[in-house]
Protein backbone atom coordinates (compact mmCIF):
# COMPACT_ATOMS: atom_id res chain seq x y z
CA UNK A 1 0.00 0.00 0.00
CA UNK A 2 1.26 3.46 -0.89
CA UNK A 3 0.03 5.49 2.08
CA UNK A 4 0.61 9.21 2.56
CA UNK A 5 -0.38 11.43 5.49
CA UNK A 6 -1.05 15.14 5.06
CA UNK A 7 -1.48 17.84 7.64
CA UNK A 8 -4.45 20.05 6.72
CA UNK A 9 -4.03 23.73 7.64
CA UNK A 10 -1.01 25.19 5.88
CA UNK A 11 -0.57 22.15 3.61
CA UNK A 12 -3.92 21.69 1.86
CA UNK A 13 -5.63 24.95 2.80
CA UNK A 14 -4.53 28.40 3.83
CA UNK A 15 -3.80 28.70 7.54
CA UNK A 16 -4.59 31.50 9.98
CA UNK A 17 -3.24 32.34 13.42
CA UNK A 18 -6.91 33.09 14.23
CA UNK A 19 -7.83 29.49 13.23
CA UNK A 20 -9.91 28.27 10.33
CA UNK A 21 -13.39 28.24 11.87
CA UNK A 22 -15.86 27.81 9.01
CA UNK A 23 -16.21 26.49 5.47
CA UNK A 24 -16.03 30.08 4.21
CA UNK A 25 -12.59 30.45 5.81
CA UNK A 26 -11.42 27.09 4.43
CA UNK A 27 -9.61 28.08 1.22
CA UNK A 28 -7.37 25.63 -0.64
CA UNK A 29 -3.77 26.59 -1.33
CA UNK A 30 -3.24 26.98 -5.08
CA UNK A 31 -2.46 23.59 -6.61
CA UNK A 32 -3.02 21.56 -3.44
CA UNK A 33 -6.21 19.83 -4.51
CA UNK A 34 -4.73 19.01 -7.90
CA UNK A 35 -1.68 17.57 -6.11
CA UNK A 36 -3.96 15.31 -4.05
CA UNK A 37 -5.69 14.22 -7.25
CA UNK A 38 -2.31 13.32 -8.76
CA UNK A 39 -1.45 11.25 -5.68
CA UNK A 40 -4.76 9.40 -5.87
CA UNK A 41 -4.31 8.69 -9.59
CA UNK A 42 -0.83 7.35 -8.83
CA UNK A 43 -2.35 4.81 -6.44
CA UNK A 44 -1.75 6.50 -3.08
CA UNK A 45 -4.07 6.13 -0.12
CA UNK A 46 -4.31 9.76 0.99
CA UNK A 47 -5.10 10.58 4.61
CA UNK A 48 -5.21 13.74 6.70
CA UNK A 49 -4.00 14.08 10.30
CA UNK A 50 -4.88 17.48 11.73
CA UNK A 51 -4.90 19.17 15.13
CA UNK A 52 -8.15 21.10 15.48
CA UNK A 53 -7.82 22.67 18.90
CA UNK A 54 -10.31 25.35 17.89
CA UNK A 55 -12.97 22.85 18.95
CA UNK A 56 -11.44 22.43 22.42
CA UNK A 57 -10.99 26.19 22.67
CA UNK A 58 -14.68 26.77 21.86
CA UNK A 59 -13.95 28.67 18.62
CA UNK A 60 -16.02 26.32 16.47
CA UNK A 61 -17.85 23.04 16.90
CA UNK A 62 -17.80 19.59 15.36
CA UNK A 63 -20.50 20.49 12.84
CA UNK A 64 -18.37 23.38 11.54
CA UNK A 65 -15.36 21.04 11.23
CA UNK A 66 -17.52 18.51 9.40
CA UNK A 67 -18.71 21.26 7.05
CA UNK A 68 -15.09 22.24 6.32
CA UNK A 69 -14.19 18.65 5.51
CA UNK A 70 -17.32 18.27 3.41
CA UNK A 71 -16.25 21.32 1.40
CA UNK A 72 -12.76 19.86 0.94
CA UNK A 73 -14.16 16.52 -0.23
CA UNK A 74 -16.68 18.26 -2.53
CA UNK A 75 -13.89 20.25 -4.20
CA UNK A 76 -11.86 17.06 -4.57
CA UNK A 77 -14.90 15.25 -6.02
CA UNK A 78 -14.84 17.84 -8.81
CA UNK A 79 -11.43 16.32 -9.65
CA UNK A 80 -12.90 12.79 -9.34
CA UNK A 81 -11.01 11.90 -6.15
CA UNK A 82 -11.59 11.73 -2.39
CA UNK A 83 -9.36 11.68 0.67
CA UNK A 84 -9.40 8.16 2.13
CA UNK A 85 -9.47 9.17 5.79
CA UNK A 86 -9.56 12.34 7.86
CA UNK A 87 -8.25 12.02 11.41
CA UNK A 88 -8.39 14.97 13.80
CA UNK A 89 -7.59 15.90 17.37
CA UNK A 90 -10.30 18.17 18.80
CA UNK A 91 -8.51 18.80 22.09
CA UNK A 92 -6.98 22.00 23.45
CA UNK A 93 -3.20 21.92 24.01
CA UNK A 94 -3.54 21.48 27.78
CA UNK A 95 -5.94 18.51 27.55
CA UNK A 96 -3.16 15.94 27.88
CA UNK A 97 -4.53 13.73 25.12
CA UNK A 98 -2.48 11.21 23.15
CA UNK A 99 -3.72 12.37 19.75
CA UNK A 100 -2.53 15.99 19.56
CA UNK A 101 0.56 16.24 17.39
CA UNK A 102 3.49 16.08 18.18
CA UNK A 103 2.18 13.04 20.06
CA UNK A 104 1.79 10.08 17.72
CA UNK A 105 -1.85 9.12 18.40
CA UNK A 106 -3.38 10.43 15.16
CA UNK A 107 -0.72 8.79 13.04
CA UNK A 108 -1.01 5.53 14.97
CA UNK A 109 -4.78 5.58 14.38
CA UNK A 110 -4.13 5.88 10.64
CA UNK A 111 -1.73 2.93 10.73
CA UNK A 112 -4.31 0.87 12.63
CA UNK A 113 -7.20 1.86 10.35
CA UNK A 114 -5.28 0.84 7.24
CA UNK A 115 -3.53 -2.10 8.96
CA UNK A 116 -0.08 -1.00 7.87
CA UNK A 117 3.26 0.02 9.29
CA UNK A 118 4.01 3.72 9.17
CA UNK A 119 7.73 3.15 8.72
CA UNK A 120 8.97 5.45 5.94
CA UNK A 121 5.44 6.63 5.11
CA UNK A 122 5.61 10.26 3.90
CA UNK A 123 4.06 12.71 6.37
CA UNK A 124 3.72 16.15 4.83
CA UNK A 125 3.41 19.03 7.25
CA UNK A 126 4.21 22.65 7.88
CA UNK A 127 5.28 22.57 11.52
CA UNK A 128 7.66 21.08 14.02
CA UNK A 129 4.68 19.17 15.48
CA UNK A 130 4.22 17.35 12.18
CA UNK A 131 7.91 16.46 11.98
CA UNK A 132 8.06 15.23 15.58
CA UNK A 133 4.90 13.13 15.22
CA UNK A 134 6.29 11.52 12.05
CA UNK A 135 9.57 10.67 13.75
CA UNK A 136 7.74 9.08 16.70
CA UNK A 137 6.16 6.49 14.38
CA UNK A 138 9.25 6.09 12.18
CA UNK A 139 7.53 7.78 9.25
CA UNK A 140 9.32 10.12 6.83
CA UNK A 141 8.58 13.80 7.51
CA UNK A 142 8.49 16.22 4.59
CA UNK A 143 8.13 19.94 5.23
CA UNK A 144 6.35 22.53 3.10
CA UNK A 145 7.03 26.27 3.29
CA UNK A 146 3.34 27.12 3.01
CA UNK A 147 1.43 27.77 6.21
CA UNK A 148 3.91 27.97 9.07
CA UNK A 149 6.57 25.91 7.32
CA UNK A 150 8.83 28.83 6.49
CA UNK A 151 9.14 29.50 10.27
CA UNK A 152 10.51 26.02 11.07
CA UNK A 153 14.14 26.09 12.22
CA UNK A 154 16.09 24.91 9.18
CA UNK A 155 19.21 24.09 11.23
CA UNK A 156 17.39 21.99 13.84
CA UNK A 157 15.54 20.09 11.10
CA UNK A 158 18.26 20.14 8.46
CA UNK A 159 17.71 16.47 7.63
CA UNK A 160 14.02 16.99 6.81
CA UNK A 161 13.44 17.65 3.09
CA UNK A 162 11.79 21.04 2.54
CA UNK A 163 9.53 21.92 -0.39
CA UNK A 164 7.79 25.06 -1.57
CA UNK A 165 4.28 23.55 -1.34
CA UNK A 166 2.30 20.33 -1.58
CA UNK A 167 2.45 20.33 -5.37
CA UNK A 168 6.25 20.37 -5.33
CA UNK A 169 6.34 17.48 -2.83
CA UNK A 170 4.03 15.48 -5.09
CA UNK A 171 6.21 16.30 -8.11
CA UNK A 172 9.20 14.87 -6.25
CA UNK A 173 7.39 11.79 -4.92
CA UNK A 174 5.89 10.86 -8.28
CA UNK A 175 9.19 11.46 -10.08
CA UNK A 176 11.01 9.26 -7.56
CA UNK A 177 8.36 6.53 -7.93
CA UNK A 178 8.69 6.72 -11.72
CA UNK A 179 12.46 6.28 -11.45
CA UNK A 180 11.99 3.29 -9.12
CA UNK A 181 9.43 1.77 -11.51
CA UNK A 182 11.72 2.34 -14.50
CA UNK A 183 14.60 0.66 -12.65
CA UNK A 184 12.46 -2.46 -12.04
CA UNK A 185 11.77 -2.88 -15.78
Amino acid sequence: MKLIILDRDGVINKDSDAYIKSPDEWLPIAGSLQAIARLKRAGYVVTVATNQSGIGRGLFDLSALTAMHTKMQRLLAELDVQIDGIFFCPHAPDAGCACRKPKPGLLQAIGQRFATSLEAVPVIGDSERDIEAAWRVHARPLLVNTGKGSRVDSQRYADVPRYENLASVVDSLLQTNQVISDDKN
